[in-house]
């Protein structure tokens, strides 16, 4: 059933992501009220309706596109951390970021996205990467290619001699010990700043308006569209022994994806010096 799905355009689904966006996201961009916005893990950690209500409008309409798939939401999983056995489990599974960059969202940045994508037994297949307010719609089918607005993406590789420009795990967000690791990146040829969004700073890499990202955490939701669009458009990704990265979990970082497989290596050589 799955290899059938495959098959066919995808149109449908990527019609599904746009209308969430539009019936959910949207109408609620800078119009949020105060109690429309929760703390999840802290101040930096935000959730609000349009992230609970876009990803149950997915989960009805990827489910029906594809019967017999599952959904691992960030939303759901953070009520019931049970749903991430999907991830391991036979059945085709999406995996599903409503609102990724919801900081963004809800002070009226217009930089988020909604993510999407289908995986099987940890393969990642086919991803949607939507930003909404800023109109661009990325897709990638595993060996097929990624685009942008229809546009075929190709990473390239940096100019030689240029300061790499690196997006890293956002400070707010990372451990004493995770800022030693990637304090490593501030060293001669290499610019690192902090990450917003990070699928759209994969959608950079993509283009090759970025040259890596490097990241300390692991959730499916933030990564599975992004390293597949990267991977698609030529680029090169891998956890901090070298290994691909694990939507299931259980890597080691941090990781990185890059535009190509030298920048990749170089990166995590970096990482790795912090000992």
């Amino acid at each position: 059933m799955i290899d059938e799905f495959l098959a066919g355009d995808l149109t449908d689904v990527e019609e599904a992501v746009r209308k969430a966006a539009a019936a959910e996201i949207m109408p609620r961009f800078r119009q949020l009220a105060a109690d429309e916005i929760v703390e999840k893990n802290g101040p930096h950690d935000l959730v609000t309706v349009a992230d609970r209500l876009a990803e149950r409008h997915l989960t009805a309409s990827l489910t029906a596109l594809l019967p017999g798939s599952v959904v691992v939401g960030e939303e759901a999983v953070h009520a019931d951390l049970t749903l991430l056995e999907a991830l391991r489990g036979e059945d085709p599974v999406w995996i599903v970021d409503p609102v990724d960059g919801t900081r963004q969202f809800v002070h009226g940045d217009p930089a988020f996205a909604t993510l999407v994508c289908l995986a099987h037994h940890g393969e990642l297949l086919a991803s949607w990467t939507y930003a909404p307010a800023l109109d661009l719609m990325a897709v990638a089918r595993r060996g097929g290619g990624a685009l942008l607005g229809g546009s075929p993406l190709r990473s390239g590789s940096p100019e030689p001699g240029r300061d790499l420009q690196v997006a890293v795990s956002h400070y707010d967000f990372t451990t004493d010990e995770e800022k030693h690791v990637l304090g490593k990146l501030l060293t001669d040829g290499v610019v690192p700043r902090p990450c917003g969004s990070a699928g759209l700073e994969y959608l950079r890499v993509a283009q090759g308006s970025l040259d890596a990202v490097a990241f300390s955490w692991e959730n499916a939701w933030d990564h599975a569209a992004g390293l597949l669009l990267v991977a698609e458009a030529g680029g090169a990704s891998a956890t901090l022994t070298g290994e691909p990265f694990r939507i299931a979990g259980g890597n080691t970082l941090p990781f990185t994806a890059a535009r190509d497989a030298a920048t990749a290596r170089h990166i995590l050589d970096l990482l790795a010096s912090a000992g």
